[in-house]
């Protein structure tokens, strides 16, 4: 089983795409090929639907493959580090409280996929005040306390 998941987590190494840095992995690969998969099926299913139309019958199933059609596209998006919402508002820095669910929805989706070194972007942002430190600080055990005060004190 371990095999496998160090399988699923090898890269296939990084890729400088206009100043942006990816480094797919071979899961990552897998939903994009499903997902592209699942948006063929449904504009198939879509495009059945458009030319055998009957309002009576079909309305339905409308509805559903366009609800399907957006949770593929949701995938996509969230696989990015983005969602609808924040691409369709337009907004590059959300308000707090909205960023703040992003977060809290992007911190479940790094617990299902095994990640821990991602850092939500809001977090990111975030200039450190006194406080922070202060508490950072105080949070720490001796030892570390001592190695703080070290390199701070003595250069």
């Amino acid at each position: 089983m371990q095999n496998v998941i160090k399988l699923l987590n090898k890269s296939f190494g990084i890729y400088n795409i206009k100043g942006i840095y990816v480094e797919p992995t071979y899961w990552m690969a897998a939903v994009v090929v499903f997902l592209i998969f699942l948006a063929l099926l449904t504009l198939a299913r879509v495009r059945y639907l458009y030319v055998n139309w009957n309002l009576s019958r079909t309305s339905l199933a409308f509805l559903f493959y366009g609800f399907l059609f957006a949770l593929i596209l949701e995938g996509f998006l969230i696989i990015g580090g983005r969602t609808l919402f924040t691409e369709v508002v337009g907004w590059k820095n959300a308000p707090k409280p909205i960023s703040t669910i992003l977060d809290a929805g992007r911190e479940k989706l790094v617990n299902v996929l095994g990640i821990s070194e991602e850092i939500p972007s809001s977090f990111a942002s975030e200039q450190p005040t006194y406080q922070s430190v202060v508490g950072d600080y105080e949070n720490l055990s001796l030892e570390e306390k001592d190695t703080v005060k070290d390199y701070i004190c003595n250069p």
